[in-house]
């Protein structure tokens, strides 16, 4: 009896706290959005593919005798004009062999003179003289092919260009075909890239594109499609196609990844701002705003981004979708709407759309 009496005072007390919350949950104010109408807005249609970058001109200068290097007259990394000289190999035996070569050619000469000096006073046969003819210019056939194998020793850059590392010093013996160093022209970057042959339609040589490289993110480069492959891979059923892009102060290197975009037109669409779209596994949809401000799920197709915005349709003309606060709302949920009904502004904006505080 004493317990129960006891009992009754907080039962009641429980019961009156419960209604209280229950009353203030249904006087609760609606969550603060943000609605917009979708805009016309200009989608560009692009090709995207990913390229690797040549140099313009590249070639790796070897060795073509098996001999010691005398002497190495670069560095790392330098620049180099067309026909400077970079490396020398030994070729004493060759001095000699020529210098040998030329005496011989010179008394050949010497020896000519005479003998055509003989021929005009009828003392010497126009056979001999023949002979000897052909004897001078074996000398300096001779002559000529030592001067060659000498030349053969002298290595020098065949463009201009930069200089790969260094890996070998003066005064090793190279065999015959031992790399010495590259030569990379990087006035011009060659930039190839595979494109499926669904969209080969679309490309044109002299295209302009643009090239993204992950080292310059916001310094897109621009350039122009050179060449087109005409044959088709048949096993990937893509087409080879070359760019050739501007590269001022070498800035591309020849091995870098970049990102090529190729636009193909432009057309209008309407757009609404990416988070005011979600997504249901395949389905795409958005929450739009009556009068009453009450929320209404809506189906849409979308499309191309570009800069924050998502082309859209399906949507009937007119409608006012939530871009604001989508994760505080649902279907037939109420809500108050920035600028309607005198409600306030949006204080700031939380993760994926939804609002982190509101104007009271």
């Amino acid at each position: 009896m004493g317990w129960g009496a006891c009992l009754l005072p907080f039962l009641a007390s429980l019961a009156a706290c419960s209604a209280s919350e229950s009353k203030n949950a249904q006087q609760r104010t609606p969550p603060l959005v943000e609605a917009v109408q979708p805009k016309p807005h200009i989608f560009r249609d692009e090709i995207q593919a990913v390229g690797s970058a040549r140099a313009n001109e590249q070639v790796t200068l070897a060795a073509n005798v098996t001999e010691r290097i005398e002497r190495l007259l670069f560095d790392d990394g330098m620049f180099v004009n067309r026909g400077q000289l970079l490396a020398v190999l030994s070729s004493a035996q060759e001095q000699a062999a020529l210098a040998g070569a030329r005496a011989s050619a010179s008394q050949a000469a010497s020896q000519l003179d005479r003998i055509a000096s003989l021929n005009d006073q009828g003392f010497a046969t126009r056979a001999l003289l023949d002979q000897q003819r052909a004897a001078l210019g074996e000398a300096r056939a001779a002559a000529d092919g030592i001067q060659a194998q000498i030349s053969d020793r002298m290595i020098r850059a065949p463009f201009s260009g930069y200089l790969s590392l260094r890996n070998i010093s003066a005064g090793a013996i190279v065999a015959s075909g031992t790399p010495l160093v590259t030569v990379s022209d990087l006035s011009r970057i060659k930039l190839d890239f595979t494109v499926p042959e669904t969209q080969l339609a679309s490309l044109r040589p002299g295209q302009p594109i643009r090239a993204y490289a992950s080292a310059f993110p916001d310094a897109p480069i621009e350039g122009r499609v050179s060449v087109i492959d005409p044959v088709i891979d048949p096993q990937s059923r893509a087409v080879m196609v070359r760019a050739t892009l501007p590269n001022p102060g070498a800035r591309i290197k020849p091995g870098m990844l970049l990102t090529v975009r190729i636009e193909t037109g432009q057309r209008p669409a309407l757009a609404l701002p990416e988070i005011a779209v979600l997504s249901e596994g395949d389905t795409r949809y958005v929450y739009t705003v009556d009068r009453e401000n009450k929320v209404t799920r809506a189906t849409v197709r979308t499309g191309l981004r570009d800069d924050g915005l998502i082309e859209v349709s399906g949507l009937p003309a007119g409608a006012m979708v939530v871009s604001e606060g989508v994760v505080k709302v649902s279907q037939g949920s109420t809500v108050r709407v920035v600028g309607r009904d005198g409600a306030g502004k949006m204080e700031a904006r939380g993760k994926g759309g939804g609002v982190q505080g509101a104007a009271p």
